[in-house]
């Protein structure tokens, strides 16, 4: 749950600041009619992403186990380069997202400016369709509908109440170290969704090694337990886990984490070291 939860929190929070800055934007420069263009954008992107959800939940019924198990690794593999391209993108971009978007509405605000609907749709549509993709996945791999939807909708909420506190000027954070923690943790839950795709494909049997284990616990944490469920919901963990799973498991979170630290830390560097314009010099008066 609280891997979904970040999800839900990460990408609605993404979603709302590139809304927060767009509408700011718009009111900035005198232009509040094109706001429904802009709302346009973003009801076409939300209802894109239930669409995607609606057909990979609704769209495997009446298949066969092995379909269904390849379909359910496939994806689970998509999803977690969906979140590796997203925490490396935000480490990447988040200092310009403003400027970025910024730009994107001027270029797009000659005529009618109905080029805006496009602007606002891709912009919160591509956080909507890894949203969708990550949470099938991770429903799949928890085996409950309830934990993931329920911690991904608390995500959500919070996520926009925190867009409309930072719209409204009443909360600042630092969103750089909230993209940077948060990346940190959603490579770990993504590193449990990987493991668990592979498992998939082992029991469809695409890749081999279902039953050779690198270990099972299953006796200290039983799969039904509250603490089971717990790693289960969170990491995705599994009390019996093959060879493959866990070099799946280590072979992507260890170079992918160090990666994301050694990245962040250079990006942090490089803010510090950032030279403080010197001021402009007095003008000298003639005598």
């Amino acid at each position: 749950m609280l891997g979904n939860y970040l999800i839900g929190l990460r990408e609605g929070l993404e979603a709302a600041l590139i809304v927060t800055i767009l509408i700011a934007y718009i009111v900035k420069i005198d232009r509040k009619d094109v706001l429904p263009r802009i709302w346009l954008g973003v009801g076409l992107a939300v209802l894109l992403a239930l669409g995607i959800g609606a057909l990979l939940t609704f769209g495997t019924y009446g298949l066969s186990f092995t379909a269904q198990e390849i379909i359910g690794g496939v994806l689970s593999i998509i999803a977690t380069a969906l979140v590796t391209w997203m925490v490396f993108w935000m480490l990447r971009t988040a200092r310009d997202l403003k400027g970025h978007l910024q730009g994107n509405i001027d270029r797009h605000l000659v005529g009618s400016g109905i080029g805006l609907v496009l602007v606002a749709f891709l912009a919160v549509g591509r956080e909507g369709i890894e949203t969708a993709v990550f949470l099938w996945a991770a429903v799949q791999a928890s085996g409950s509908n309830a934990l993931p939807l329920l911690g991904a909708g608390l995500g959500i909420l919070t996520a926009i109440a925190l867009g409309w506190l930072i719209y409204s000027g009443m909360l600042r954070i630092n969103l750089s170290r909230f993209f940077t923690w948060t990346g940190a943790i959603l490579i770990v839950v993504a590193a449990g969704v990987l493991s668990y795709g592979v498992h998939d494909l082992q029991e469809a049997g695409v890749l081999p090694g279902l039953n050779s284990l690198a270990f099972n616990v299953s006796a200290a944490v039983p799969p039904g337990s509250w603490y089971g469920t717990l790693l289960k919901g969170t990491l995705n963990f599994s009390p019996a886990t093959t060879w493959l799973e866990l070099t799946a498991w280590l072979g992507y979170v260890l170079p992918t984490l160090t990666l994301f630290i050694v990245k962040s830390r250079r990006g942090r560097a490089q803010r510090v070291a950032a030279p403080v314009p010197a001021p402009a010099p007095a003008p000298v008066l003639a005598h």
